[in-house]
């Protein structure tokens, strides 16, 4: 072989020296090199370290000794042909006039055709072969010069591969960056021009350019260079796609919004290409891109998908996981919903089996409404009850249940023997539920269907030393360590032994929400833990909702917070008495005043009794415990006033007022089926929405309970509309002491009802009330219609005599007064009775909260308008029972701005003989003192010296007086011409004259000043006396009252006295003195 090729061209190489002994090395010299063999072919196992030496060797002298040096000569070769030929001026100018005109040759794909011995070719490997040795301006002067000539050609394939290098050539030599983008701009673009065949050297290009730019971290341009790359062709589309996410999450800073986008476009590219792992893969990337964004399209878009190509590679666990990320897709429109849960449910039936979801999102479960109702030593007859604020039940109960010295035996005492794991639990009863609300809501536009919703519970027994010491009872076989799992409600099967719970279903509409009341019943003793609920949707998939240990809870029944970890912790007791109540015929709207019968009928479903009942009332305004004896009484025959060998005796239960708390009979006990019924009164006292609460206390009958008592809570909703509006002005008559005019205006307030009138009461033994004129001028009607006014006039008089400063209306005295019927004449309907409960029940409630500023004033009078509907069912459609209305109005003041009053009493007519002597005429003044300070009282009269004989000169003078305030009015039967006014001062009647041409004078014969002393509410009586001279008629109304109050403080210091005077004109007094025959 030297013989033949030369001494130097020649070389022997010896490998495979380690006689058949495989080595073992640790690196692979071709792995770098060399991809895709398998683990088993271990490549150069028989070398040793000298064969590995001389391949070296080898190869370093055929590169430095033959390779490079003949690329040299070469270049030398080829640089002297390309100088010669086409380098200097003339050359170029021959160049160009030769291929002028080819220009307007047209375009081919392939361009011309040059041979390799042709200039062109020369220059193009003598550009490559500079590249090659690294001499880049040499290769770029030679691939310049030969671009024009490609461009003039139309050879573009050859003119884009020239661009190409140029951009190679620029960025080695790293001089101009624009430059070489330029270039590789320029041959991407002119490949894409040659079409297809042009279509794997732009991807070529690209790729250069691509690195190009990676190399100077410009990554979102290379990104956009690979999205160019791409081609019609998927999985060549799809590589490229998921490159560019890469550079677009490289980038400074990283752009993720478009990493995970083209993520997805490779994906889906991918998906195109069947390639469904790789689609997969990209997708899971682009998943924890939009995890905890808002992108909500975008997430359901990659979630479905991923689970859609899960099922088909037949991997159902990984679909529906996917799937039910999509479930609850609020944002989506109706149609992509029922395409989400149609296909879900599809793929959860592929599964063969049921998949049990924690914090399933269909449907959506608010736990801020979570509600938990139990009954421990507070029962409630309704749902109602047991959602009133617990504040409120433990104000009204203050009162009833015992104080802790006296219940140190009741449940309090139980959690004081717990071990602290339960002391903060709540409590409950064997055979009573424990009840939670939630809500359950659809967030989707279609409907869903929910079934088999039920709580998840665990029911433990407590150890033996705990149920020997605390709860006094057992729960049945327990195992050795004194702790056993009883059962778990998680699969809900009906052979639960130690509590049921109740399972709902119910189907939501688009948006729909709907609150949900689960239940669960122990029966047997133990802690009871309620930890989350359960429910399965369309019938296949069940979700699961664990209660958060640390959540927030809305608890009723507990006196103090708890750590919320517990609020659905129970500590389960052995059965105790329960009493269940309701109030019969109790109306949900009522006009104001109506007064109605009703029963409370309280059962005892236990065979254990109850005693010791006791019963509370919030508002006895609107509702009064009635006796026993009115259980059977007929309503409202047993409001009649009776005769007096009839009287029932049954007055107003003043023990029901001053003591808020009623006591059942100490005899009463409840036990079995037998009800307890006790009476009740309603009245809607004012119009308005009101809440009325009740609780009722019983005791257990068995002493071994652990709970020595339990309150029944009733909570009912009352609507009381406007009815009749009554009001009353009282005015004291200034001729007629005692005696007032009573004016009332009345209003019906309804839209619809007409009422009859019955009776008005004024309540209290001292008063009398009559009518001033008759009923049928009143009523001409007989009834009051919606919304007719109607104002009458009535005489009160006082019956009393004389009255104490210590004396005071009592509230609880009977309500004793006066009557009078509103009825037409010849009507034969039976006045009520006002000093029987519960009429007098109610107005001494009305007192109470009918405060006012002169509240507590003797002179002060109460009234009672009774009246009936126009017709006996006042609701129409609905029958109700008979109606009677009752409207009261308390603290009239009878008192006038002055509060003295007096009448001057005496003869009106005279006979006398004036020819034999004159005649002297006897009087007498009543005063009365209505205020509650000793009044100083002084009479001063005038006599008439005018031949007028009517007034006097004094009394012209009188003017001068300030005159006291006087209210009333006048009875001035004995004049006609005088006419019964109202607030009127008779000081303005001081200048009346009468038109009598004689009047004979007269003279007081009496004391011409007199003063006295009145003690408070107290009257007394001073003669008076006069001597008429001739026939007439005179007016005795010459004098003057002058009064003054003195008032001190007990202490009797003069400082802290305050008076209080004024002076009042005599009332007109006509005297008719007659000539006897």
């Amino acid at each position: 072989m030297r013989s033949t090729f030369g001494l130097h061209d020649c070389q022997l190489l010896c490998i495979n020296s380690s006689d058949h002994e495989m080595v073992e090395r640790q690196d692979n010299p071709w792995a770098p090199y060399k991809s895709g063999d398998s683990p088993s072919q271990r490549l150069g196992c028989f070398l040793n370290v000298d064969d590995y030496n001389e391949i070296k060797d080898l190869l370093q002298d055929l590169s430095s000794k033959h390779i490079i040096p003949y690329m040299e000569q070469k270049i030398r070769a080829l640089n002297q042909e390309v100088s010669a030929t086409r380098k200097g001026f003339r050359n170029q100018i021959k160049n160009l006039w030769w291929r002028k005109g080819k220009e307007d040759v047209a375009d081919s794909p392939a361009g011309p055709m040059y041979t390799f011995s042709s200039i062109e070719s020369q220059i193009r490997v003598l550009g490559d072969y500079a590249f090659m040795l690294r001499d880049y301006e040499l290769a770029l002067s030679n691939y310049r010069l030969i671009s024009t000539d490609y461009k003039l050609d139309k050879a573009w394939k050859r003119y884009a591969g020239i661009q190409e290098m140029m951009g190679l050539t620029f960025f080695m030599l790293d001089q101009s960056r624009k430059e070489a983008e330029y270039c590789m701009e320029n041959a991407f673009n002119t490949y894409l021009k040659i079409g297809s065949s042009g279509q794997q050297n732009a991807t070529r290009c690209g790729l250069w350019w691509v690195e190009m730019l990676k190399a100077r971290d410009q990554h979102k341009d290379a990104a956009v260079v690979y999205f160019r790359i791409c081609d019609e062709e998927p999985l060549h589309s799809a590589v490229m796609l998921e490159q560019a996410s890469y550079c677009y999450l490289l980038s400074k800073p990283p752009m993720l919004r478009k990493f995970g986008f083209h993520l997805v476009l490779s994906g889906d590219q991918y998906k195109k290409s069947d390639q469904i792992k790789h689609a997969i893969r990209t997708y899971r990337t682009a998943v924890s891109v939009f995890e905890g964004t808002t992108w909500g399209h975008i997430k359901d878009h990659v979630h479905f998908h991923i689970g859609e190509w899960y099922a088909i590679l037949g991997m159902y666990e990984l679909a529906v996981k996917h799937m039910l990320e999509v479930l609850a897709c609020t944002h989506q429109s109706k149609t992509m919903q029922e395409l989400f849960l149609k296909d879900f449910l599809e793929t959860v039936q592929k599964t063969g089996k049921t998949f049990e979801v924690l914090k399933l999102q269909l449907p959506k479960l608010n736990i801020s409404s979570l509600k938990v109702a139990f009954e421990d030593h507070r029962t409630y007859a309704s749902p109602v009850a047991a959602s009133v604020r617990e504040c409120l039940w433990r104000s009204l109960e203050e009162d009833m249940i015992p104080s802790l010295p006296t219940a140190r035996t009741n449940w309090l005492e139980l959690q004081s023997k717990l071990v602290s794991k339960y002391r903060e639990s709540n409590v409950c009863v064997v055979g009573e539920a424990v009840k939670v609300d939630i809500e359950f809501k659809n967030p989707l536009q279609i409907p869903i269907s929910i079934s088999s919703v039920s709580l998840l519970c665990d029911l433990s027994a407590i150890s033996d030393e705990l149920n020997s010491d605390a709860l006094s009872s057992t729960v049945g076989p327990q195992n050795d360590d004194g702790s056993s799992n009883l059962t778990t409600n998680r699969d809900m099967s009906s052979e639960n032994f130690s509590f049921s719970s109740s399972e709902v279903d119910f189907s939501l509409g688009g948006g729909e929400t709907t609150l949900v009341q689960l239940m669960v019943t122990p029966k047997v003793e133990g802690i009871l833990q309620i930890s989350g609920v359960r429910w399965k949707l369309s019938g296949s998939v069940v979700g699961l909702h664990k209660f958060d240990s640390n959540m927030k809870k809305i608890t009723k029944g507990r006196r103090k917070a708890k750590p919320p970890c517990d609020n659905l912790k129970f500590i389960v007791i052995k059965s105790l008495p329960k009493l269940e109540g309701s109030i019969h015929s109790l109306p949900e709207k009522a006009y104001a005043g109506d007064l109605r019968h009703l029963m409370l009928a309280l059962r005892n479903p236990s065979e254990f009794t109850v005693q010791n009942l006791k019963m509370k009332i919030s508002h006895p305004r609107f509702l009064n415990i009635g006796s026993h004896g009115n259980l059977k009484t007929e309503f409202p025959s047993c409001l009649e006033k009776k005769m007096a060998s009839e009287q029932s005796g049954v007055h107003a239960n003043s023990n029901n007022l001053s003591q808020t708390v009623f006591l059942f009979p100490k005899e009463t006990l409840i036990q079995g089926e037998m009800p307890l019924l006790w009476p009740l009164w309603l009245r809607a006292a004012v119009p308005g929405h009101i809440s009325l609460y009740i609780s009722v206390y019983y005791e257990m009958g068995d002493i071994s309970s652990v709970m020595r008592y339990r309150t029944l809570r009733m909570h009912y909703n009352l609507q009381v509309l406007p009815s009749l509006d009554v009001s009353f002005q009282v005015s004291p008559c200034p001729s007629r002491l005692q005696e007032f005019l009573v004016r009332m205006d009345v209003i019906n307030r309804t839209s619809s009802e007409s009422f009859h009138v019955h009776q008005l009461s004024a309540v209290g033994h001292q008063w009398e009330i009559s009518l001033l004129q008759p009923v049928e001028a009143i009523f001409p009607s007989e009834s009051l219609m919606a919304g007719q006014a109607l104002t009458c006039f009535f005489r009160l008089k006082s019956c009393r005599k004389s009255l104490t400063s210590t004396d005071k209306v009592s509230t609880l005295s009977p309500l004793l007064g006066s009557d009078v019927s509103l009825r037409p004449e010849g009507s034969n309907e039976p006045l009520f009775d006002i000093s029987c409960s519960p009429l007098a029940d109610f107005h001494l409630c009305e007192r109470l909260h009918q405060k006012m500023s002169h509240q507590g004033d003797p002179n002060a009078v109460d009234f009672i308008l009774i009246s009936q509907p126009l017709k006996d069912n006042i609701t129409p459609g609905i029958a109700d029972p008979p109606h009677l209305f009752s409207h009261h109005a308390c603290h009239c003041s009878t008192s006038s701005t002055s509060p003295i009053s007096w009448l001057v009493d005496g003869p009106r007519t005279l006979f006398h003989d004036f020819s034999t002597s004159l005649r002297e005429i006897n009087l007498k003044m009543v005063i009365y003192n209505s205020s509650e300070a000793v009044a100083s009282i002084c009479i001063n009269t005038f006599d008439s010296t005018s031949t007028s004989g009517h007034l006097s000169e004094g009394t012209a003078d009188l003017s001068t007086y300030p005159s006291g305030d006087q209210t009333g009015w006048h009875d001035a039967s004995v004049v006609n011409n005088i006419k019964v006014t109202s607030d009127v001062h008779v000081g303005a009647q001081v200048g009346k004259s009468l038109s009598l041409e004689s009047v004979p004078p007269f003279i007081w014969s009496g004391a011409s000043s007199t003063r006295v002393q009145l003690e408070p509410m107290s009257a007394t009586e001073i003669p008076l006396q006069i001597c008429v001279f001739s026939p007439g008629i005179y007016d005795l109304s010459n004098y003057v009252l002058q009064w003054s109050l003195l008032s001190s403080d007990d202490s009797g210091n003069q400082e802290g006295k305050s008076q209080h005077s004024g002076t009042c004109q005599g009332y007109p007094y006509y005297l008719s003195v007659l000539q006897s025959a």
